[in-house]
């Protein structure tokens, strides 16, 4: 880097460090979205209000879905990496 793109560039540097916060607690964010243990235990509390009679069946079945969506999802991400 230059002196004067250095200096031209000064001003962006809060910028800058607020973006590579943001992109760390996103990355963060998708590894606990996607994480096998994380479904895991949400399909066990779907289990659980489904059996309590907190949910229907069909909100449970859509609810499941969505979390076998999510851990293919992950998979799938990890195999790209």
């Amino acid at each position: 880097m230059g002196l004067i793109s250095g200096i031209l560039g000064l001003p962006l540097a809060p910028l800058r460090g607020t973006v590579a916060v943001a992109e760390q607690v996103l990355r963060q964010a998708e590894e606990t979205f996607y994480d096998p243990a994380t479904i895991r235990a949400e399909l066990e509390e779907v289990d659980r209000r489904r059996q309590s009679g907190e949910l229907t069946d069909d909100e449970a079945t859509a609810w499941e879905d969505e979390l076998v969506e999510r851990l293919m999802e992950g998979q799938r991400r990890l195999r790209e990496e």
